[in-house]
């Protein structure tokens, strides 16, 4: 089981992009919002047209822009969401290695890490549950 377990990669377990959300770097926050919702997922990756990842909008950015911008909640909904993300991210090719992947997301204290290919486009999303999951064989 331990060989099969150093053997795992991102790609067998990440969400693909039917799975979490996703929003072009001109959509609003409201309707980030909205998309992150109807996923439930605490993050939204952000792309350009040619579906390269621009940055990440989490709850932890939610958070951080309520007590940092001081006008009301409402006038926040029609900025573009990519004005509040974050866009020093980070992120991994779907050939890392599961395990090495779990020790990335333990020490930055993140749930999510995206999954890009070598021109830094989107190709799915480890959530830190079915990656867990996969470890554990259940």
């Amino acid at each position: 089981m331990y060989m099969q377990i150093e053997n795992l990669t991102v790609q067998e377990v990440m969400l693909t992009c039917d799975k979490f959300p996703i929003v072009n770097e001109e959509e609003l926050l409201r309707e980030t919002i909205i998309e992150m919702c109807n996923y439930g997922l605490g993050i939204a990756c952000i792309v350009n047209k040619d579906f390269k990842l621009r940055g990440v909008f989490t709850d932890g950015d939610i958070r951080r822009l309520i007590l940092k911008v001081q006008k009301p909640i409402a006038a926040l909904y029609v900025d573009d969401v990519f004005d509040y993300s974050t866009k020093e991210y980070t992120s991994i090719i779907p050939e890392t290695s599961l395990k090495d992947a779990v020790l990335i997301m333990e020490k930055l204290n993140i749930w999510d890490l995206p999954v890009v290919d070598d021109k830094k486009c989107l190709k799915g999303l480890l959530h830190l549950h079915p990656a867990l999951k996969k470890l554990l064989g259940v």
